[in-house]
């Protein structure tokens, strides 16, 4: 009895902490204009995919990134790239051509799949490449102007 009532004492503290922990990552004093970021983070936390396409991201070179993914049997009309509320959305659709063909294994199935990647500010999407299997999608990031900014204090 006392086992279990400890447990359930644990789990109790354990889901007020985890509501605590979100209400304050909203409503801490010193986040300020966060809230797209707590969003973002949501967002990104929900998107749960399911690993495929596997997929690759490098560094280029200081300022440029590269994401790859493995896309094959995808043409390049198959696959749509957008950029919605600061996330890159690829879409790939294989549309299923095997009407009248009588398969004796089917193994290769006709997919579908959503990779969605968040956008840091300042992440501009550049050019895709399709090269044997591969879609290679660009990325640059502006680097901001550093701009130091002098407030002056009024007598009250």
């Amino acid at each position: 009895m006392v086992a279990a009532r400890g447990a359930k004492t644990r789990q109790s503290l354990k889901k007020r902490t985890c509501r605590m922990t979100k209400l304050a990552l909203g409503t801490h004093p010193f986040l300020l204009g966060f809230e797209q970021l707590e969003r973002l983070v949501e967002r990104t936390a929900k998107s749960g995919n399911e690993g495929y396409p596997p997929y690759n991201i490098e560094q280029t070179s200081e300022n440029s990134y590269r994401i790859t993914l493995a896309v094959a049997g995808f043409a390049e009309g198959d696959l749509a790239i957008t950029v919605e509320d600061s996330a890159l959305v690829i879409r790939g659709r294989q549309s299923d051509d095997g009407e009248g063909r009588v398969f004796l294994h089917r193994g290769i199935a006709a997919r579908q799949f959503q990779r969605s990647f968040v956008l840091a500010d300042g992440v501009d999407v550049g050019e895709a490449i399709m090269e044997n299997g591969l879609l290679h999608v660009d990325l640059t990031r502006a680097v901001p102007e550093r701009i130091v900014q002098t407030i002056n204090i009024k007598k009250g």
